[in-house]
């Protein structure tokens, strides 16, 4: 469920006219509904009914500042992946003693940062990383709070680039090794074992393979439960989302008489498949996903540069590019296209729609069949609040896009669009290149 919908076939955001922001602020624009994330994050809350559940928000899916504060004024706490993660929830007002830091290359000024501002805890990825930890509290004379992050060897069923709990992968510990690791945790003067962590994958649409990932952790869960009083169990992230049902109407649109055939795993469901797993535990439950959250929760704003027919093919030229959205390109994926302005009169156009980039890999969608759109109409790239801005980058010298942040009736710009001197503001060039 979602607050984009059209009115007088001009699409909204809850009840807000794209069309004007696109006017106000230019394009691509992304457009977030605080409205969505807020409905996103009670559904995820009140999953695991009788259970203690936090959310750690995967900050990497949506960085932005405004953001992190609304998920800050929900409850969330944050899963954390960098240093800039951490500085990025402090500036937003964020609670890092409600967070944790996560990620398989921490460097010493990031466990440093992370521990001089209180975090829950360090999710530990392997023994080196575990040692590195010990030392740098030492240095700080303070304990480290750590879980473990254990690889369970689960096949999520998701594209091979966003799977993390499989043998093979770079993320955490296999379960017999976190055996021998917990034995010498002991050992260890300034580290303090306070849960276990996993994390199987990313866009999981099915809710099997977190079922066998719990099933399969839950023993080690257990004992460490008993051996050292461990306060929590973070399940992870992961649950996808359905990008190709535009609205969420349940129904095709106009042009398209094909309906959509993927429904979306549910809170609901994940919580009624894992309760039964997570209830004899006895310790808090940690949810941290990112994508559930705020994917549908955004829109990029694009305008049509024009139409260019070519021998047998139709190329719909628009002005964002794989720069501002890297998501298809990256693992293929697929966003609904819609227009600002829905009018169904018109004929029907298949086309590719592609971007101004320099690479044949800048293209949104291939052979798609939507309403025909000429130079200047507006269209929307949907459930892009996820894994669209923060992974934007300023390839081909293109500034960053501008973010905006709607509730109900008022909208407001949360990030400027970059300035050509914002752009190269940290380059020089060399004194002996001059003259």
């Amino acid at each position: 469920m979602h607050h984009f919908h059209y009115t007088n076939q001009n699409l909204h955001c809850e009840s807000v006219d794209l069309a004007a922001v696109a006017r106000l602020y230019g394009t691509p624009t992304y457009v977030y509904s605080a409205t969505t994330i807020a409905d996103n994050y009670r559904r995820l809350a009140t999953c695991l009914p009788g259970l203690d559940v936090g959310i750690c928000y995967a900050v990497k899916a949506n960085s932005n500042l405004a953001v992190l504060r609304h998920l800050h004024q929900l409850g969330a706490g944050f899963d954390l992946v960098s240093g800039g993660e951490i500085r990025r929830v402090l500036a937003a007002g964020g609670d890092l003693s409600r967070s944790v830091f996560a990620g398989v290359g921490k460097s010493e000024d990031e466990i440093r940062l992370a521990l001089e501002h209180g975090v829950m805890a360090l999710h530990v990825e392997s023994e080196p990383e575990l040692a590195r930890i010990n030392h740098v509290a030492g240095t700080l004379g303070r304990p480290a709070p750590v879980a473990l992050r254990i690889n369970p060897d689960v096949d999520a069923k998701t594209h091979a680039k966003i799977t993390t709990g499989k043998r093979g992968n770079k993320f955490g510990i296999p379960l017999a090794q976190a055996e021998r690791i917990h034995e010498a945790l002991g050992k260890l003067r300034h580290v303090t074992l306070r849960g276990v962590q996993m994390h199987i994958g990313s866009q999981l649409t099915e809710v099997g393979p977190f079922v066998d990932a719990v099933a399969k952790a839950a023993p080690f869960v257990a004992e460490l439960r008993r051996a050292h009083g461990i306060e929590y169990f973070s399940i992870g992230g992961g649950m996808g989302v359905v990008y190709d049902d535009a609205l969420a109407s349940g129904r095709a649109e106009w042009w398209d008489a094909k309906p959509v055939a993927q429904r979306p795993l549910t809170p609901e469901v994940y919580g009624e498949a894992l309760l039964p797993l997570l209830q004899p535990l006895d310790v808090r439950i940690l949810l941290e996903h990112g994508r559930f959250l705020v994917a549908n929760a955004g829109v990029l704003l694009s305008r049509v540069e024009h139409l260019k027919r070519g021998d047998g093919k139709a190329f719909l030229v628009i002005d964002a590019g794989m720069n501002d959205l890297l998501r298809p390109a990256l693992y293929d994926g697929r966003h609904e296209i819609v227009p600002l302005q829905r009018d169904t009169s018109r004929r029907a156009l298949v086309a590719d729609v592609v971007g101004p980039i320099c690479e044949s890999s800048d293209c949104f969608a291939r052979d798609r069949q939507l309403q025909e759109l000429g130079e200047g109409e507006l269209l929307a790239l949907m459930s892009a609040g996820a894994y669209g801005f923060s992974m934007a980058s300023r390839y081909n010298s293109r500034p960053l896009p501008a973010e905006v942040l709607v509730q109900g009736s008022a909208f407001e710009m949360v990030t400027a669009r970059e300035t050509f001197a914002q752009m190269t503001a940290n380059e020089k060039i060399p004194a002996f290149l001059e003259g």
